[in-house]
């Protein structure tokens, strides 16, 4: 009998050649799995990943990034536009490199989006030690920098021995392609190891193919659903990022259009239903719309599809006031189905919306209901145009006014993204959403610096695509390294660079809680130590032009219109650039968030917002 065939190689070209072998498939669609590797290359990568990524390069495409969290910014924003079909790899030298994908890491597992990290680590056979950049410890000598990554990955392994890849490489796919399981997954890679060759089985390279189960509702759970549903006098739709992952979109629609049952949306979900149908009431919770925050209070019945109930969604607990209010939650997650001691569908999103509408078959909510809802909808729309709408084109705009212009130029097939800041809160308030995936928040971590590289990878899962990245100017400072990468792959995104001076949004919170706006506005210090002076002369504009992109400025609402319609067609990464007016003149939130006041103090303004923190936290209500 023959010896089963082998290959010769080095664990990291068996690991690329692996990976570029890898595929998804869901409802007969097959997708590559890992569509590219981003990589920054140091001692730890370079002559192992880095080498097997110049010996694969028609098999892996390889994408060179400038900060090791913005390319897992990048590969999560391509792995949310791909609806998590597919991923990208992120390659890094050990030390820092390694430790700043930490923060990427996170989102990644927050927002249950596949991202995969492939750090350099210690030499495993402790042959250099201590080596450059390794962290000694002085009783535990397997750890390694990359141990902070175990809490951030949902898959963690150190690849210690070549043949120890057969069974680990294998496991974190799984992961990566499993909906209910996937979020960030690590495997760190000794140096020595990744260089060391080993007698491959050839199965390990054959195109192995990992079906995206849509699992089915249990029956007796959807027996109870369709009883509760068939019970609730005032249900609502709370429609979560699930909704997109599992392009349920037009399942939904058919659930809402046979039973009239209004849909809000978390910041991940916004746009499961286009913004004109008369059912969507758009966002929920502490940065929702007023409509759904006051159908939200009078709810009897949740309903949770795809969602994770954040605090912003639940307003800290205060939202939901109906007596008697109950929750169902669809989620393909057991962990998240299970939360606010809600009836459970535990199931594929558009597996069971679609399990949903066609038990409830003739049920609709009360007319009186609907033409509650639909006046409320009315009302909101209104105050939307009021927002948007400039008075005067002359004049230089303010931050909804900028959402306005751009509102007035995007097309359905657009790109919104956004993250942190107090865009986040305009956006989801007044945001039209008219595509399912044009609005793209990143809101389960919020993190300043993800739009920029975020961008990039939307681009590339969506060439021909207009993608809009938009960043208030600390957020800009944050992160802007990717710009370079954009000019060097001639990805055409757009810029838009919010100059506010300073941390609006923060700044706004801080005045609310007691802190009086204390460091948050970027200006001068002046002689009694505080920043009150004048505000800091930089340019952010020309700072992006000096990264290669285009720049136009804008002063006024009529040269932001004209400005933002320019970049939508330019084909070379172009940045509109605008400094806008306080105050944004965005609607007040309606409902509240919990950030907790010092509970004593001797200034006046800590005092007085003490008093009304414990007014809002007397109706947190604990749903069991």
């Amino acid at each position: 009998m023959s010896a089963a065939a082998t290959r010769r190689l080095t664990t990291a070209q068996a690991l690329v050649r692996f990976l570029a072998a890898q595929y998804t498939e869901r409802d007969g669609v097959r997708r590559r799995l890992i569509t590219g590797t981003w990589g920054i290359f140091g001692h730890g990568n370079v002559a192992g990943l880095g080498q097997a990524l110049v010996e694969y390069r028609d098999a892996m495409p390889y994408h060179q990034g400038r900060s090791e969290q913005a390319m897992v910014h990048a590969a999560v924003g391509h792995a949310r536009q791909l609806n998590r079909l597919s991923a990208q790899a992120v390659t890094t030298s050990i030390g820092p490199g390694a430790t700043n994908l930490v923060t990427g890491a996170a989102l990644a597992t927050i927002n249950r989006l596949p991202v995969l990290l492939l750090p350099g680590d210690y030499f495993a056979s402790h042959a250099a030690d201590p080596l450059l950049q390794q962290l000694e410890h002085p009783v535990e000598a397997d750890v390694s920098v990359n141990d902070a990554l175990r809490p951030v990955s949902r898959y963690f392994d150190r690849i210690t021995r070549p043949e120890a890849l057969l069974a680990s490489a294998l496991k974190a796919v799984r992961v990566l392609a499993d909906p209910a399981e996937t979020g960030a997954v690590t495997l760190a890679l000794p140096q020595d190891v990744q260089a060391e060759a080993y007698d491959w089985p050839e199965e390990f390279f054959a195109d192995r193919v990992w079906r995206v189960r849509r699992p089915a509702p249990d029956p007796a759970e959807l027996a109870d659903a369709v009883r509760a549903v068939r019970a609730a006098a005032r249900p609502l739709i709370v429609a979560g990022g699930g909704v997109h992952h599992s392009e349920a979109e037009g399942a939904l629609r058919e659930l809402v259009d046979a039973t009239g049952i209004p849909v809000t949306s978390t910041q991940a979900g916004k746009g499961a239903l286009r913004h004109d149908h008369p059912a969507d009431l758009g966002g929920i919770g502490h940065t929702g719309t007023a409509v759904s925050d006051e159908l939200a209070r009078t709810a009897d019945l949740v309903i949770g599809v795809g969602t994770r109930y954040s605090d912003f969604t639940t307003a800290s607990g205060t939202l939901f006031q109906h007596p008697d209010v109950r929750f169902l939650n669809l989620n393909i997650t057991a962990f998240d189905a299970h939360k606010l001691a809600a009836g459970t569908l535990v199931c594929d999103a558009r597996a069971g919306l679609s399990a949903l509408a066609e038990a409830l078959s003739g049920h609709r909510v009360d007319a009186a209901y609907e033409t509650e809802y639909r006046a409320g909808k009315a009302r909101w729309e209104e105050t939307v145009e009021a927002a948007f709408r400039a008075e005067d084109d002359g004049a230089v705009p303010t931050q909804t006014q900028v959402l306005g212009a751009l509102d007035a130029v995007v097309g359905d097939e657009d790109v919104v993204i956004n993250a942190a800041g107090s865009l986040p809160g305009d956006l989801h308030k007044l945001w039209r959403a008219r595509s399912p995936r044009q609005y793209h928040l990143e809101y389960g971590y919020s993190c300043m610096g993800y739009e920029i590289p975020a961008a990039l990878g939307v681009q590339q899962a969506a060439p021909g695509t207009p993608v809009w990245a938009l960043v208030g100017d600390g957020t800009y400072l944050m992160n802007p390294t990717e710009i370079v990468t954009a000019v060097q792959e001639n990805l055409p995104v757009k810029l838009v660079l919010v100059q506010n001076h300073g941390y609006a949004s923060i700044g706004g919170l801080s005045e609310s809680v007691g802190a009086e706006r204390f460091g948050t506005d970027y200006r001068h210090r002046v002689a009694d130590g505080s920043f009150t002076g004048a505000p800091l002369p930089v340019d952010l504009a020309a700072n992006a032009a000096s990264l290669g992109m285009d720049v136009l400025r804008a002063k006024t609402v009529r040269e932001l219109r004209e400005a933002l319609a320019t970049a939508r067609t330019a084909t070379r990464p172009t940045c509109v650039y605008v400094e806008t007016a306080p105050p944004s003149a965005a609607p007040p939130a309606a409902a509240w968030w919990d950030v907790p006041v010092a509970e004593v103090s001797a200034r006046e303004a800590a005092t007085g917002a003490r008093e009304a923190y414990e007014r809002a936290v007397a109706d947190r209500r604990h749903h069991l």
